[in-house]
């Protein structure tokens, strides 16, 4: 009989604490031991999203050419410039405003900005004291944009340190 009542007085208590709001607050017996509701699930990173990244890369003095090449999967963009000296390195385009690696958007009006960007020679250097060579000392690059991204693309505004160059689609 003992047990009995006790049984029923245990159910008693578990049903209305496991039901309505009441699943939420301290009464509950099934959250007192670290049970509960668990905590929301979320992609972004420990510590958010990096706002910038420290690239240590400057523009180089001048675009000089910029064209389209056609791919199956999209179109290639191909720019070349000329860098304030000899001995750069690390060439590439670089999106103006921050973008997840691998994904390139226009921005509203349709336009994708991009920066021609290296890395110079040390200062101490040969290469560093001597004015580039036009005939030998180009760097080209090459970005491939996919279609999903040609979808809202207008034009692609490449910006060097001295000039910037507009190529429409």
């Amino acid at each position: 009989m003992r047990s009995l009542t006790l049984g029923i007085l245990a159910c008693a208590m578990l049903v209305p604490a496991g039901c309505g709001r009441m699943g939420d607050s301290g009464l509950n017996p099934l959250r007192w031991f670290g049970g509960g509701a668990p905590r929301q699930q979320t992609l972004e990173p420990e510590g958010g999203y990096p706002i910038t990244v420290a690239d240590g890369r400057l523009p180089l003095a001048q675009v000089t050419a910029a064209k389209w090449e056609p791919l199956y999967e999209g179109r290639l963009l191909v720019v070349t410039g000329l860098a304030a000296s000899k001995g750069w390195w690390d060439v590439a385009l670089v999106t103006e405003v921050p973008m997840p690696r691998g994904r390139i958007r226009a921005d509203q009006d349709g336009v994708l900005r991009l920066r021609l960007v290296g890395k110079p020679p040390l200062a101490d250097t040969f290469a560093a004291a001597n004015p580039p060579n036009p005939a030998s000392d180009m760097a080209t690059v090459a970005l491939t944009i996919p279609n999903a991204a040609l979808a809202g693309l207008r034009e692609v505004v490449i910006t060097g340190a001295g000039n910037a160059i507009t190529l429409r689609r």
